[in-house]
């Protein structure tokens, strides 16, 4: 794919908004793209080769080797493989899944780490990704001591929806693309909580879900923020 086609798939990244068209389209040019069918693994370590990614189109979520766990989602736009540039030992122990058919640019970590040290910006963009994916990380621990189960699942979904999902008429609907066992995993519950908790929440006409989509009222997000 040659260059100004990367270019226009790479314009919808805020990381890149100071960087400029030139130093844009040189980053283009040593970058590799690639299509992912939905359920394939992407390699974030190929052997001694680390990447980094850039999600154009499609989902994919992380996935902590060692204990088979979801950590967290990844949506277009946004960029995952980013402990490679700062641990590489954790870095082995996580593998990306694509949700849905993806397209994907890479960058060897070593490289772009020698770009990073020459565009500040850049530098602390990531930074910042991954500063709030800790974040996020310390949240799932907190609201596992102080919250039950029923509403950590309660809460993940409305995030989720939120995030993930667009307005339709009075309700925000997203792609239903995790199973019971990633939303245990990301709520640190089990699979037969995340079944009655939903059904429990669909019963009582707080969200709507099937194998394609789930949906939350505009009036239930909007009470949540709220709360």
């Amino acid at each position: 794919m040659n260059t100004l086609t990367k270019y226009w798939f790479l314009e919808g990244f805020n990381l890149f908004n100071k960087l400029g068209r030139l130093k844009m389209i040189r980053m283009c040019e040593i970058l590799e793209m690639d299509n992912i069918d939905k359920g394939s693994i992407i390699e974030l370590i190929n052997k001694e080769e680390k990447s980094l990614f850039f999600l154009k189109k499609g989902t994919v979520k992380i996935v902590d080797t060692k204990n088979d766990s979801v950590k967290y989602i990844v949506k277009k736009g946004n960029i995952f493989g980013e402990l490679s540039l700062y641990n590489e030992e954790y870095a082995r122990q996580e593998q990306a899944i694509a949700l849905e058919d993806c397209i994907v640019c890479y960058i060897e970590a070593d490289r772009m780490d020698r770009i990073m040290e020459k565009n500040k910006s850049l530098k602390n963009g990531i930074l910042k990704i991954y500063g709030t994916r800790i974040q996020k990380l310390e949240r799932r621990l907190q609201d596992l001591i102080y919250k039950d189960s029923s509403t950590r699942i309660y809460d993940f979904i409305i995030d989720y929806v939120t995030e993930f999902g667009v307005h339709k008429e009075d309700r925000c609907v997203a792609k239903n693309l995790l199973s019971h066992k990633d939303i245990a995993s990301l709520t640190n519950t089990s699979r037969q909580t995340v079944s009655n908790t939903l059904s429990t929440l669909r019963r009582e006409k707080i969200i709507n879900y099937n194998t394609s989509f789930i949906s939350i009222k505009n009036k239930a997000l909007e009470k949540h923020k709220i709360n």
